[in-house]
Formats: C-alpha cells, structure tokens, sequence
C-alpha cells in the first residue's frame, strides 16, 4: 500500500470512527449498533457486549435512562492495515459525559481511554466495526454508562 493510500484509508476510517461517536453523542445512539458487523464485541471501560443486538439494547437501555450530555472527542487516531479488508484502529479517547440536559458544569474528561478497533471490509464496500475495546488509562468518580 503506498502512502497516499494508507493516508486516504486512515482518514476514511477516522471519518468512520468520529461519526460513529457522533451519532452516539448527537443522536442518542440509535444507529450505533449498524456499525458494527452481526457477530461484533463492544468491550466498553466496564462490560462486554457480543452481536450487533446486544449492542443495540445497550443503546437502547442508556436512552431510556433519561438526560445525559456526553462528548467522545478522538485524538491521536492510527492505522494499521492487516489486509485489504481488515484494518486495526487505535486512538485516544476523552469522554466528557454527565446526567442532565445542558448546559452542565464544565470538569475534566471524566474518562481517558486507550480505544483499539477491529474494522473489516463488507461486500459493499462499507467499513464495519468486528470489535472495539475501550481500556481507561484515567478516570474520575463519574460512572459511564458502558
């Protein structure tokens, strides 16, 4: 793969990665779990969630729990392609998030996470997740709903 390619693939993918945390962040993630592949895992900072299903009820169960402002800002975004159709993603994540409706007091990330990605190539061409592991390097008193 030449440069330009590995440079065009990274920003595709991190495209891929800041909308999946926007829809999250914005829309309550009620299309999150169409990024993921059927058979997928979403090890969030606290629990496993296996299958495209589980994830959905994840979301699901965190909308229903009422008001909550969260910000997933990624930084430090690499690549690294195992394959045409299978490329690993890791990045630094700052979670700001609390219960209500803003505008909350503003405080520190309440999580810093070191986020590792299994994305893979689909028939059509689109990228969809088979794994995320999000592992907390810090984090304050504030519970996420992982």
């Amino acid at each position: 793969m030449t440069k330009t390619e590995l440079l065009s693939l990274r920003y595709e993918l991190e495209a891929l990665t800041i909308d999946f945390w926007h829809e999250v962040d914005i829309a309550g993630g009620g299309k999150a779990a169409s990024y993921y592949v059927e058979d997928a895992v979403f090890a969030s900072s606290v629990r496993e969630y296996r299958g495209r299903a589980a994830i959905e009820a994840f979301y699901e169960r965190r909308r229903d729990r009422g008001a909550r402002v969260s910000l997933h800002v990624v930084q430090n975004f690499r690549i690294e392609p195992d394959s045409d159709t299978q490329v690993r993603c890791q990045y630094i994540l700052n979670l700001y998030a609390a219960d209500g409706v803003p505008v909350l007091p503003s405080r520190p990330a309440i999580m810093l996470a070191l986020v590792e990605e299994v994305v893979v190539k689909q028939a059509d061409g689109a990228w969809r997740y088979a794994s995320r592991r999000v592992f907390p390097q810090f984090r304050d008193e504030t519970p996420t709903t992982g």
